[in-house]
């Protein structure tokens, strides 16, 4: 069985990866190695060494750090009983959803967000 913090940092890498848009591929080929090798660091099947998540904290562009952020949360979240999901993140949906939201014009992003406000107050 996977050790959570092996699955945490495997979380981090994917939910970075999406975000700039890259592929497992693109990932692997910068960093040296397999795309399969990928997959298996973002399941949490395969720990990633100190100087692995080095080479991949480099080609996301983040510090390494960026890949233990929320860790001492993920308990406390995983127990609330909020509507939004402990791992809004790892649902591929709300992270395209980000991405073209930060790609619309800053003042029609406002907008959008103000009505998504009110849209969930009514709901």
């Amino acid at each position: 069985m996977a050790h959570p913090v092996d699955v945490h940092v495997g979380k981090r890498i994917r939910h970075r990866r999406w975000l700039v848009g890259m592929t497992q591929q693109q990932l692997a080929e910068k960093v040296g190695i397999k795309f399969q090798q990928i997959q298996k660091y973002e399941t949490g099947a395969n720990r990633v060494s100190a100087s692995r998540l080095w080479d991949i904290a480099d080609a996301l562009e983040v510090p390494v750090s960026f890949f233990f952020e929320g860790i001492e949360s993920d308990n406390a979240e995983a127990q609330s009983s909020d509507s939004v999901p402990a791992d809004i993140l790892g649902d591929k949906e709300a992270l395209d959803l980000v991405r073209s939201y930060y790609a619309i014009p800053e003042n029609q992003r406002r907008r959008l967000f103000e009505l998504a406000r009110v849209l969930s107050d009514v709901a």
